[in-house]
């Protein structure tokens, strides 16, 4: 495994949002939660999880990821 350099390291752009909207996700093969995630001046983007056995979509609201 190749690791990258200091240099090219201090290039990566590293984010925290908060997830201000959970939701089921039936159609991921894992069980998996939908996530709406709030990144500030970026804006609003979404993802999944697959940490439903966890944390319950009420624990994951207002959590910084």
């Amino acid at each position: 495994m190749e690791q990258i350099t200091w240099k090219e390291f201090e290039k990566v752009e590293l984010r925290v949002g908060t997830i201000i909207a959970v939701e089921d996700f039936p159609e991921a093969k894992i069980p998996a939660y939908k996530l709406t995630i709030d990144f500030g001046e970026i804006g609003i983007k979404r993802s999944s999880a697959r940490i439903t056995e966890y944390y319950t979509k009420e624990e994951l609201i207002g959590k910084q990821i």
